[in-house]
């Protein structure tokens, strides 16, 4: 079963190859001196947070990662391991996150713009928790088309899903 926790700065190295899984879409990371510096930064401030899978009845394998920013109430960095995809890791982490964020006002993430056909997966994930398209993201560090997508504050407790009140 997978689990969500803090990052520790112990994973950094995992993180840093998830890094690289993913640079062809997100931009350089990796060999960058302030992707670990923020992954750092958030790692401190209790704001990046790991999906673990099971590997040989330990819990020991970056499935994914999300970083936040309460400040300004934004999914700042979501990314699943290729072997891992399909699997519910992107949505657990998705949950995982609002569940953080508060609810009482608009929650922010940039992704990929609706041309991008790599795109598509991480677009349903957020479109299936109720985002919806908020204003053009310009081109990535990758020269990918992105969009500023927005989770509509709740107007009720239940997150306005009408199920349990968020965690």
């Amino acid at each position: 079963m997978t689990t969500i926790r803090l990052a520790k700065p112990t994973d950094v190295d995992a993180w840093m190859a998830l890094a690289r899984e993913v640079e062809h879409l997100f931009g350089p990371m990796a060999a960058e001196t302030s992707f670990p510096n923020a992954l750092h930064q958030a790692i401190s401030s209790k704001a990046a947070f790991c999906a673990m899978a099971p590997v040989d009845n330990n819990s020991g394998a970056l499935a994914g990662g999300v970083v936040i920013s309460r400040e300004f109430n934004q999914i700042v960095w979501l990314a699943v391991a290729q072997a891992w995809r399909g699997r519910g890791i992107g949505k657990a982490l998705l949950e995982f996150a609002i569940g953080k964020l508060s609810r009482k006002e608009n929650i922010f993430v940039q992704t990929f713009d609706a041309s991008v056909p790599e795109g598509q997966a991480a677009r349903r994930l957020y479109m299936g928790f109720g985002f919806t398209d908020f204003q053009r993201g310009g081109l990535n560090p990758a020269d990918v088309p992105t969009m500023i997508m927005h989770l509509v504050r709740s107007s009720d407790e239940t997150g306005g899903r009408g199920d349990a009140p968020m965690p």
